[in-house]
């Protein structure tokens, strides 16, 4: 007879599965990445397909993108302008909010935003596709839903993100400009001349774009991974949604610690 296991090996056996678990659904999601990128070519050749996808998820995320980023940087240059008026340098708040935006709080509150509104529509849309069982009847009819169902929307992303983030950045500074400007009365021309001094093409601008494409890619496969794996029922796509905008967000910002410690060291 078998001896009851004690409380520490139980412990241990349910941690060990639960890593085990985790390691399966990395390896199930990194090659589910390999099969997007395969299939990226005939997604770029489905134009139809890859248009409808950009609509759904970069111009219906237009209105909360634009939104966010003039009151983010409404709210930079005023808490920048309290901070910089007491040292005579209040000038110096159109470079400050410009930075802010275009290193850190343009790619990551955007992404964040990106990932609440289209990352959590493409999971709940994957996985009633599969609930209602149209995957398996495209499977059936020898369509390949990676390539018909899977990469339009994962090149969508890429292809959104970054444009929804610059139109982000341009609104911060535009409202920065009007809390500065029209409302704290710093100088127009300082504004102006101390932003475009300070901020350096290569090393803010290209940088935030490549935070951009890399969160694109890190939501869109979450997003994918959680409605391809969702349980099909009612209570499952509404769980793997929610699992899609917690494991986004704090992806992102891990992301964010890695790629700032790269480009900004």
């Amino acid at each position: 007879m078998s001896r009851p296991l004690s409380g520490a090996q139980t412990l241990l056996q349910g941690l060990g599965a639960t890593l085990l678990d985790k390691l399966a659904a990395f390896g199930r999601g990194f090659l589910l990445m390999l099969s997007l990128v395969v299939a990226m070519p005939a997604a770029v050749l489905r134009v139809d397909l890859l248009f409808k996808q950009v609509y759904v998820t970069g111009v219906l995320s237009l209105p909360i993108i634009l939104t966010a980023g003039l009151f983010v940087g409404m709210v930079l240059s005023l808490q920048g302008y309290n901070i910089l008026v007491d040292f005579n340098a209040e000038e110096a708040v159109g470079s400050m909010t410009a930075l802010s935006l275009l290193r850190e709080l343009g790619p990551v509150v955007g992404a964040l935003l990106f990932a609440g509104r289209a990352g959590s529509a493409m999971t709940a849309e994957i996985g009633l596709m599969r609930s209602t069982e149209q995957i398996s009847a495209l499977e059936m009819m020898a369509i390949d839903p990676i390539k018909f169902v899977y990469a339009p929307r994962f090149l969508a992303a890429i292809i959104t993100l970054p444009l929804l983030i610059i139109m982000f950045n341009a609104l911060g500074v535009f409202g920065g400009y009007l809390v500065s400007v029209s409302w704290l009365g710093v100088d127009a021309g300082a504004f102006w001349s101390q932003m475009t001094s300070q901020v350096d093409w290569n090393e803010d601008v290209v940088n935030g774009m490549i935070k951009s494409v890399v969160f694109a890619v890190l939501v869109a496969i979450i997003a994918l991974f959680q409605g391809v794996n969702a349980i099909p029922t009612s209570e499952g796509v509404s769980s793997a949604t929610t699992r899609t905008v917690v494991h986004s967000s704090l992806g992102i910002l891990g992301f964010d610690f890695i790629l700032t410690s790269i480009m900004f060291n």
